[in-house]
């Protein structure tokens, strides 16, 4: 079997066992949507009010976006790694032609799948519900808009291959997941924008691989800016998280 068809076949597997469990299809999609309608049609954005949602709808498209991109990985792929464990998968894959890398290229794929829908939806409702329609910008950059949201998710598989094998259960992976995604999620120029943080915190907000989805996203949607070497560095990223996520994923339990 070529390597191509073990990805292929992994892929398959992965996304049959995703759609058995109906809770978790339920809240990869039902959490954001939440989040979009408490924020975005409830709470609403007061431009120029000051304080938190001053800015126009459309700068906080990035910050939806970025829900899923972020969090969906870094649980889904940490928790797969700590059922496997558990469950005594990765003894009998050691058996087998899949290697390491090949398993969470294959998980990967399915979550540019499953979170790239989520997305289509996520985007969609907040032009729906919002203002954001006004802000958009509508030209041929946006086609660069799934590219983003493909970087992102492999950039924090990576990450949630590290968490899951480092962790000793699944209760560890969701804590550790939040406890990483949480700051990043607020702190990455999403939802805060960098004149609300003290200007000695700017160079960590620098340093957030997140940041360059938020800036990159949303010169496509907003701003009309370059984006191109935000996605440049977002795919090196992601690129040294797969490669430090293949290591961490155990060849044994």
């Amino acid at each position: 079997m070529s390597r191509a068809a073990r990805v292929v076949t992994e892929s398959t597997a992965a996304t049959r066992s995703f759609l058995r469990r109906r809770t978790a299809v339920f809240f990869t999609f039902f959490f954001p949507v939440i989040l979009v309608v408490i924020f975005g049609a409830l709470v609403r954005t007061q431009p120029t009010g000051g304080g938190l949602f001053a800015e126009p709808a459309g700068y906080y498209i990035p910050g939806y976006l970025a829900v899923v991109v972020l969090f969906t990985p870094l649980s889904r792929v940490g928790s797969e790694i700590a059922r496997h464990r558990d469950g005594g998968r990765f003894e009998k894959l050691a058996t087998t032609p899949l290697s390491r890398a090949e398993w969470l290229l294959a998980h990967t794929a399915v979550n540019v799948a499953i979170i790239g829908a989520a997305s289509l939806l996520i985007f969609g409702l907040v032009l729906a519900v919002t203002d954001a329609a006004a802000d958009l910008r509508v030209s041929p950059a946006l086609a660069v808009l799934p590219v983003f949201v493909a970087v992102g998710v492999a950039l924090f598989c990576g990450l949630g291959a590290v968490l899951g094998a480092f962790s000793d259960s699944q209760d560890g992976v969701i804590a550790a997941s939040n406890t990483v995604a949480l700051p990043l999620l607020f702190l990455s120029e999403t939802f805060v924008p960098p004149a609300l943080l003290p200007e000695w915190f700017l160079p960590a907000v620098a340093a957030s691989p997140l940041t360059y989805f938020a800036r990159g996203t949303r010169a496509i949607v907003v701003e009309g800016g370059a984006w191109a070497g935000d996605l440049a560095v977002l795919s090196a990223l992601a690129v040294g998280s797969l490669t430090l996520g293949a290591y961490a994923v155990p060849d044994t339990d």
